[in-house]
C-alpha cells in the first residue's frame, strides 16, 4: 500500500500525468492495462527491430538507448535517468513497425508500460483523464522537438567556441545568468566533445572577458561580443 502511494506521488509529478489527480491517474492505469515492469542490470527492455507496442516511462533506474551497426559495433544515442522520462515513444507515435534502437537497463530499473492500443483508441471517449494524458503527451513531444531544434542550431556552428556561444545565449536570462540545466559532463556529451576540451574553451572565454565562471554558475559579461561570434 505504501509502495503504491509512493509510486502515485512520483507519477503525479511526471509530465505524462501533469495536472491529474491521483484518482484520475489510477483510472488511467486501470483502464489502459498499464503495468510496472522491473528489469535487472543489463536486461534489454526492447530490442532493435522489435515492434513498438507500449509507451515506456521510467519510474526508477537508468536506461540507455543504443543501436548495433552492421559490423557489430554498439553505440549509445541517449541516456534516461530521471523519473517520469518517456523513451522510445517516437516509434510508437510514428506507427513504425519496429524500433531502430534497443533499450537496456544499466542498473536495476522499473518501467511503466502503457499499451499503444489505449492511446490510439479515442473513439467514444470522453474521459477527463484520457484527454489530459493525450494533451500531456503532445506537450512532451513538443518539448523534445524544441530541444532537438535548439541542438541542431548549436551543432550547425563551426567551432567549439561558436557552439558554446550559441548554447549560452539560448539559455541566458535577461541579467546574463546562464541556466543550462546540465553539468559539465552532460554539456560535453550534448556538444559531442571531450570534457577537458570543453573546460579549456570555457576558461579561454573567461580569460577573453566574454563570460564569468563562479563554481557551477556561468554569467555572460559581453553579450554583444558573444553574439558577434555567430
Amino acid at each position: 500500500m505504501r509502495e503504491a502511494k509512493k509510486m502515485l506521488a512520483e507519477l503525479k509529478k511526471s509530465m505524462l500525468f501533469l495536472g491529474m489527480t491521483e484518482t484520475e491517474i489510477n483510472e488511467c492505469l486501470k483502464k489502459s492495462g498499464a503495468k510496472v515492469v522491473e528489469y535487472k542490470k543489463g536486461d534489454i527492455i526492447f530490442h532493435q527491430k522489435e515492434e513498438p507496442l507500449k509507451l515506456m516511462m521510467l519510474i526508477e533506474g537508468t536506461v540507455v538507448i543504443g543501436n548495433n551497426s552492421s559490423d557489430g559495433r554498439r553505440s549509445v544515442v541517449a541516456t534516461f535517468n530521471q523519473t517520469g522520462e518517456l523513451f522510445g515513444e517516437v516509434f510508437v507515435f510514428l506507427n513504425k513497425k519496429s524500433y531502430d534502437h534497443y533499450a537496456q537497463a544499466t542498473v536495476q530499473a522499473r518501467i511503466l508500460q502503457i499499451p499503444k492500443a489505449f492511446i490510439y483508441n479515442a473513439e467514444g471517449r470522453n474521459d477527463t483523464y484520457y484527454t489530459k494524458m493525450i494533451a500531456n503527451v503532445l506537450s512532451i513531444l513538443a518539448h523534445k522537438a524544441y530541444f532537438l531544434n535548439q541542438r541542431l542550431q548549436v551543432m550547425a556552428c563551426a567551432t567549439l567556441r561558436q557552439k558554446l556561444a550559441k548554447i549560452l545565449l539560448q539559455n541566458a536570462s535577461v541579467g546574463g545568468e546562464v541556466r543550462l540545466g546540465m553539468n559539465r559532463e552532460a554539456l560535453a556529451d550534448f556538444l559531442n566533445v571531450a570534457r577537458p576540451s570543453l573546460s579549456r574553451e570555457l576558461m579561454k572565454m573567461q580569460e577573453d572577458g566574454l563570460l564569468r565562471i563562479e563554481k557551477k554558475n556561468i554569467y555572460i559579461n559581453k553579450l554583444e561580443e558573444l553574439e558577434n561570434l555567430l
